[in-house]
């Protein structure tokens, strides 16, 4: 019989802020989809965006610096309007074991306060994971140089960092996509990193990931790789790791990886050799000695005969062992050696499959893509 957590509440308590346009816009989304076991803070300078935000609870900051109009593209006073409400944001977060901050890097706002957001989260003590996008190159210069600079200084201040750059979305949307509709994307884009993570930690397994298990792998990392694969059919588990691990969206490959958390979700006919094949496909490209966690989970939200495979990767350090050694894998919750039970293969650079639904994209690029099928045929 599968192993059920107890009540959430129990375990780790979650925590998702979003700051400034972009990242309010991500957590209403995430608010909408009912998350369970998150509480969804959004903090801006800008008191109109915030009003039509949706979360368990808001922060304006800045109102005396900015006088509720935002922060007009100036980290400094996004710094500023975060240093100003400090102690509400700190309230605000206290409490939480995992912080995630997501925003949209290039503005004031995002580029400024999520690094004061980023400090107080590690001084209430959380694991803090931030969830970025890169502004599209037709957006100028001047944000560019922005975001590339609040990059740095988020890095050094949070435990994780995955980074998504919007130009990779334009690969991916058909050429007349509104301008409204591209943004839109991107804001479900960081919803889908943000959930794919949360669900890990709250969606009960056959084997569990807990709190410790992504705190194994996800403690002062650094850069991260963050993927979601789904396929069915014949080959359905290495179908989805491939998707995962190299979806086009993201901006690391997981080459070299020392760190790597992954859950396979299914139906009732999950399998153990899917697990296995998922494992084998994911293993073939990470650092010889990667420590590897792994969950599996029954999920009846997936289509019937559909496997979802959920991959983080860390640990992009330099002097990488690309060898043939064994990585340590281990079950999640368990801690299990299972090296003899996944052997691994010499290492190779996985090319994407075309054929499975890549990453866990919005319905609209799902369309495109089959449609492309369609007019090759």
């Amino acid at each position: 019989m599968p192993h059920v957590k107890p009540e959430i509440e129990t375990f780790a308590r979650i925590k998702v802020v979003g700051v400034g346009g972009g990242g309010g816009n991500a957590v209403t989304r995430m608010f909408n989809s009912q998350i369970k076991g998150v509480d969804f803070v959004a903090v801006n300078t800008d008191a109109q965006d915030l009003k039509h935000a949706k979360a368990n609870v808001k922060v304006h900051i800045g109102k005396n610096l900015t006088k509720g109009l935002g922060a007009g593209m100036n980290p400094d006073i996004g710094r500023q309007a975060a240093e100003e409400n400090r102690n509400e944001i700190q309230d605000a977060l206290k409490g939480a074991d995992l912080i995630f901050i997501t925003c949209g890097l290039g503005g004031g706002t995002g580029s400024g306060a999520s690094q004061i957001i980023a400090d107080v989260a590690r001084d209430v003590g959380a694991l803090t994971l931030a969830v970025v996008t890169k502004p599209f190159s037709f957006e100028g210069k001047k944000r560019i140089a922005i975001a590339e600079e609040a990059l740095v200084s988020l890095r050094d201040r949070v435990d994780t960092l995955i980074t998504i750059p919007n130009d990779k979305v334009l690969s991916l949307i058909d050429k007349n996509t509104s301008l409204v509709e591209a943004f839109s994307i991107v804001d479900d884009i960081l919803r889908q990193g943000v959930q794919g993570i949360a669900d890990l930690i709250t969606f009960p397994g056959i084997v569990n990931v807990d709190f410790a298990d992504i705190k194994t792998i996800m403690s002062e990392a650094g850069p991260a790789l963050m993927g979601i694969g789904r396929a069915n059919g014949e080959d359905r588990a290495t179908a989805a790791a491939k998707s995962a691990i190299n979806s086009p969206l993201l901006d690391i490959s997981i080459n070299g990886a020392r760190g790597v958390l992954f859950n396979v979700s299914g139906g009732a006919d999950l399998s153990m050799n899917d697990v296995n094949e998922a494992a084998k496909t994911i293993t073939e490209s990470i650092d010889s000695e990667a420590k590897v966690i792994f969950g599996a989970t029954c999920d009846n939200r997936l289509k019937k005969g559909e496997v979802k495979v959920t991959v983080i990767a860390t640990g992009f350090g330099s002097g990488r062992n690309n060898g043939n050694g064994n990585p340590v894998i281990i079950a999640a919750g368990n801690h299990r050696n299972l090296e003899n039970l996944m052997p691994r293969k010499p290492a190779v650079n996985v090319e994407i499959i075309d054929d499975g639904e890549e990453w866990d994209m919005p319905a609209f690029l799902r369309r495109k893509k089959d449609k492309e099928k369609d007019d090759k045929k």
